[in-house]
């Protein structure tokens, strides 16, 4: 991982000169400085105020002064912001997870909702998040439902589907053979959902839930695209856009990689403590 990192950071520099270069040269012409070494312009096109690629080092100074010096508590503060945008992103991906749940239970235990809902599960997923996102905050909005409900449900619909797929497959793990040996047993249906479908879908589900809440974290930033939202990383990434900061930007999307990071990490360590409370190995 950290030969992968430091090869991402050495082609993030190649790039930041690469695309700042033409900047930097129109600025000497400009300027009639005729008198500039390779030295000179690799050190300028890497400290530009607002350079079309950031150089990683700009991007820490960035992170270290919205994240460590201000107050957590100032809009200024990127800590805020992620806090906006994560309160969304949890809300969303929990009732995202238990549509997921209920909607798998549903299909496997009732053939004729297989055949009726998949096709539409699937389709829902065919349709641009950035097209359907404006419309769902102008509808919720003409009922009277604002501030973080709006955010949440584009969050819910994008992190549904790979639980209700997962689960699926999940639920339908169990072979023949054990599901014949609880009907020897004389077990209920709710028995076997219990005690033989429910464990063993669960490495499914964890499965899932790391690849929805990734993506219930997009979802939430894409939802404060349209809103013209003041906090939140999507502001902050509108904002940046806005007047040009692309250091802003940058910082923003690395703040939302981070988070979405530890959000993965999160389900991982839930993963690994359900199946070791379960005698299993994750």
């Amino acid at each position: 991982m950290a030969t992968v990192l430091l090869c991402i950071v050495a082609v993030w520099y190649v790039a930041a000169f690469w695309l700042n270069t033409p900047f930097q040269l129109d600025t000497y012409a400009r300027g009639k400085v005729g008198d500039w070494s390779y030295a000179g312009l690799l050190a300028d096109t890497m400290s530009q105020e607002r350079p079309v690629l950031p150089a990683p080092h700009q991007v820490a100074v960035e992170l270290y002064d919205t994240v460590i010096d201000k107050n957590v508590t100032s809009k200024r503060s990127l800590v805020y912001h992620a806090w906006i945008t994560l309160s969304s992103t949890l809300l969303g991906f929990a009732i995202g997870t238990l549509l997921g749940i209920v909607l798998a239970v549903l299909i496997v235990h009732d053939r004729s909702l297989d055949a009726a809902a998949m096709p539409w599960i699937v389709t829902s997923q065919t349709i641009p998040i950035l097209a359907i996102a404006p419309m769902i905050i102008v509808v919720l909005n003409a009922v009277g439902v604002t501030g973080l409900l709006p955010k949440a449900f584009i969050s819910t619909y994008l992190s549904f589907f790979p639980v209700a797929v997962g689960m699926v497959k999940g639920l339908r793990t169990p072979e023949i053979i054990h599901l014949d040996l609880m009907r020897t047993y004389d077990a209920s249906a709710w028995q076997t959902f219990w005690k033989l479908r429910w464990p063993a879908s669960l490495p499914f589900l964890f499965t899932a839930m790391k690849i929805a809440v990734a993506i219930a974290l997009v979802g939430a930033i894409v939802g404060e695209l349209p809103t013209g939202a003041v906090a939140g990383l999507g502001a902050r990434l509108l904002a940046g856009s806005y007047y040009g900061q692309t250091i802003q930007i940058w910082s923003a999307l690395v703040m939302a990689s981070v988070l979405a990071a530890c959000l993965v990490g999160l389900v991982g360590l839930a993963h690994t403590l359900v199946l070791r409370r379960m005698g299993r190995t994750p």
